[in-house]
This record gives structure tokens, C-alpha cells and sequence, in this order.
């Protein structure tokens, strides 16, 4: 059974576009951390001497954290108060400095098991600062603004993507930072990056502690109303209470977000093998051919990032004219479509249009889903859900990690592109599941 509660007795105000700004800057240095994670990993994993079936679950960590700690996070954040750092701000400076330390030692690992335990101290610590950020636009927007929030939010996702992704291209290209090392050795520009992404994650989460304010718990509570939940909290197992009684809005968009996700892992993981082996033709890690397709790899992440970036602005708009629903139905058949298209393509530069198409889908996949949640959500449990919600992103991944290795192996002759297209048609998936979720509160006109 959903809780019930009263109406809030006042209405949020509406902030300002630079408050909002404000707010959501610190995603800019989350965005710069998660970017170098999803474009070099699986590079650095080869370069350690992982076989190709191998790297889905030496990838397995980074979705098991973010099972554990964003509803954990969720949960003491909903119950945190502190006078001059508030609800969500301690944590998104607990996250931002374990991470700044984890993006400096991920390129040195000696060796390979070095690496995957270092991808799982990075990934939980990016995801300690993530889910809080989700949780303040909620707190702090009234509905209204809530997609705007969002959206804003992607953009900074957006930009700080772009150029952490082509930090290596960048370095190597307009500094002449070596991009080979000898077997065995990341490359200096990887390093570099990785160095750069640990000052920008740092620098950008501070600037969201120091320039936001939260409303204070008296306050919270006149914008919000009283909650007629439990009177008694049950601990942690809350999170498992609260799970069973997820609002049914919820519930739909985690079938879509289901198949959204495993679409993006199959990106994720399989890009860099797709692209080295199927448009340069090597699947040696120790060339230079190979080396300068894995940095494309990171030049088309820049673009579907950035080119999510300069929509972020627009999908609001599209929102309010067209509904989120079908802007979110839409953009993921496009990018789905997209990711199949790479298999019809043998030049590097053709591959930027087909990143277009999944810029479109990760701007709404950034912003729609979220958007939609927050108005179906009982305000004091705002962190908790955002973190439970987090369930219906990592669970697919686990699932990619564990079967992708064997699913490559045995039925694609572990030919990274067949993966792709294999994302592709789960993300069309997901953008035909929208039609039934239902929106308690989009703001159509």
C-alpha cells in the first residue's frame, strides 16, 4: 500500500536560473569522473591483459556499488540535517573527495585485479555524490520547474562528458602526450586525463556545496506537507519496506529503464572492441591503429555527450508542447536505431552521425525518467526512492556484466558490433514501453 499524504500548504518558489544553475554545477565534475570511467576502462582492462569475454565482469563492479550505496545514501540523506552543510551536501563532499583520490590511483594500477578493485572504490564514490544531486532538484524545484531542473542537470552531464571523453584525443593530438606505452603500461595521456578529471570532480562538487542552500527541516516541511507513513522507522530494512511499496508510476518506468540500461551497457562495454575491430580493423591493444581508435571511441563519446548537451535546453520545451512521455519514446527509438546503424559504417567520421542520434536518447534518458518519478514521490522519502530507483538502471548492467562475456563468446565470435546492435534493439524496447507509463503530473499545453 502507497502512503497517503496531505496536500503541502505551500507552494515551492520558483528559482532562479541561476540557483538552479547553482545547484547542479557539481554534475559537471560527477559527469568528468563517470565519462573517464566509461571511455578508458575497459581500455585500461585490455591494456592490463584482459581478454575481450572477460571484461563484462571485471565491469561487474561498478553496477554492484551503485546497487548498495545509492539507496543506502538515499536513506541517512532523507534523515540528515546538518546547520551549515544541510540534507544532500554532506554527501556530495564525502563522494567528491573518495572519488578525486580513486581517479588519481585507477591509471597506475600494476596490474588487473588492481584495476577492477579500483573501478569499484571509483564507482562507489561517484555514486555517493550522484544520488543526492537527483534528490536535491526534487526538494528544492516546485513541478513545474522540476524537468527544467533535470535538464539542466544533463546539460552539465553534457559538457563535462565531452571533453572528459576526448581529454586522451586532446592530449595526444595538441600537447603530444605519448597515447602507447609498452605492454602492460597505460598510455601518459590516459593518465593525464584521469589526473585532470580528479581536479575537475573536486573543484565543481564544491562549487554546488558553497553556492546552494537548502531549506531548513521547518521549512521543508511547509513546502511539503506532513507525511502520514510509518510513525516508526524500521532502519535499513526500510529500503526493502519501501520497495514493495513503490507508487505504480515507478514501477512502469523501471520496466522501461530495464531495457534502457542494458542498451547503454552493451555501448559501454563493447564500443571500443566494435569500433577498433570493425571500422580499424586491428584488435591488437599494443598498436597504434588500436590506440587511435580507442581515442575515437572517446572523440564519438564527446560528441553524443555534447550533442545531449545543447538539447538539454530544448527538451523542456518539447516537454511542455509535446509531453514527456512522448519525447521519451521518441529519442530512445532514435538512439537505438543509431546504435544499429554502426554496423553499416566503415569510415571513423560517419560514426559521429550515428552518435547524434544517441545524444538525443541520453539527453532524455538523463532528464524524462526523472522528471516523470519526482511527481509520483512522497517528499520525505525523495533520496530513498531516487536510490531505489537506482535499482532499474544497476540490475540491468549486473545482468549485461554477467551474460554479455558468454553471449559475445558463443554467439557473435566475440565481434564487439553484434553487442552494439544487440543494444540497439533493447533500447527500441524500452522507448516502446514508455506508452505505458503514466505521468501523475506532466504539465502538457
Amino acid at each position: 500500500m502507497e502512503p497517503t499524504l496531505q496536500k503541502a500548504t505551500m507552494e515551492k518558489p520558483r528559482l532562479s536560473f541561476w540557483q538552479i544553475w547553482n545547484m547542479n554545477f557539481g554534475f559537471l565534475g560527477i559527469q568528468f569522473g563517470f565519462a573517464l570511467q566509461n571511455a578508458n576502462t575497459s581500455r585500461i582492462f585490455e591494456t592490463l591483459g584482459a581478454s575481450k569475454d572477460e571484461i563484462p565482469i571485471l565491469w561487474l563492479a561498478a553496477p554492484t556499488t551503485g546497487l548498495l550505496v545509492q539507496p543506502i545514501i538515499g536513506y541517512f540523506s532523507d534523515r540528515t540535517w546538518h546547520p551549515r552543510l544541510g540534507r544532500r551536501r554532506p554527501y556530495f563532499l564525502i563522494g567528491a573527495v573518495l572519488a578525486s583520490i580513486a581517479l588519481v590511483f585507477m591509471p597506475n594500477s600494476p596490474v588487473l585485479w588492481v584495476a577492477a578493485g579500483m573501478l569499484w572504490i571509483m564507482d562507489a564514490s561517484i555514486n555517493i555524490s550522484m544520488e543526492p544531486f537527483r534528490a536535491l532538484v526534487a526538494d528544492m524545484l516546485p513541478s513545474i520547474q522540476r524537468t527544467s531542473g533535470f535538464a539542466v542537470q544533463t546539460f552539465f552531464i553534457g559538457v563535462g562528458a565531452v571533453v572528459a571523453s576526448a581529454l586522451p584525443y586532446m592530449l595526444t593530438e595538441w600537447l603530444d602526450v605519448s597515447n602507447t606505452a609498452s605492454a602492460g603500461q597505460i598510455p601518459d595521456s590516459v593518465k593525464i586525463s584521469f589526473y585532470l578529471g580528479a581536479f575537475a570532480f573536486f573543484s565543481a562538487v564544491i562549487w554546488s556545496v558553497v553556492k546552494t542552500k537548502e531549506y531548513p527541516p521547518k521549512e521543508f516541511n511547509r513546502y511539503n506537507g506532513e507525511e502520514a507513513t510509518e510513525e516508526h522507522d524500521h532502519g535499513i530494512s526500510q529500503i526493502f519496506i519501501d520497495f514493495f511499496r513503490m507508487p505504480k508510476t515507478m514501477v512502469q518506468l523501471a520496466a522501461v529503464q530495464f531495457f534502457t540500461w542494458f542498451a547503454l551497457f552493451c555501448m559501454w562495454l563493447y564500443t571500443t572492441a566494435a569500433v577498433t575491430e570493425h571500422v580499424y580493423g586491428t584488435t591488437d591493444p599494443t598498436s597504434a591503429l588500436y590506440n587511435e581508435g580507442a581515442n575515437w571511441v572517446g572523440v564519438c563519446f564527446a560528441v553524443y555527450n555534447g550533442f545531449s548537451a545543447v538539447l538539454a535546453f530544448l527538451l523542456p520545451k518539447l516537454a511542455l508542447s509535446m509531453g514527456r512521455k512522448k519525447v521519451h519514446m521518441l529519442s530512445l527509438i532514435v538512439g537505438g536505431l543509431s546504435l544499429i546503424s554502426i554496423f553499416f559504417i566503415s569510415d571513423p567520421i560517419i560514426l559521429l552521425v550515428s552518435m547524434l542520434g544517441v545524444g538525443l536518447a541520453w539527453a532524455s534518458i538523463l532528464t524524462m525518467p526523472y522528471a516523470i518519478l519526482a511527481g509520483s514521490l512522497p517528499a520525505s522519502k525523495m533520496g530513498i526512492y531516487m536510490g531505489i530507483f537506482n535499482f532499474f538502471i544497476v540490475i540491468p548492467q549486473i545482468i549485461a556484466s554477467s551474460t554479455l562475456g558468454f553471449i559475445s563468446r558463443t554467439f557473435f565470435e566475440n565481434q564487439g558490433i553484434y553487442v552494439l546492435m544487440l543494444g540497439g534493439a533493447a533500447m527500441i524496447v524500452a522507448g516502446l514501453m514508455v506508452i505505458f507509463v503514466k505521468d501523475v503530473d506532466d504539465v502538457v499545453r
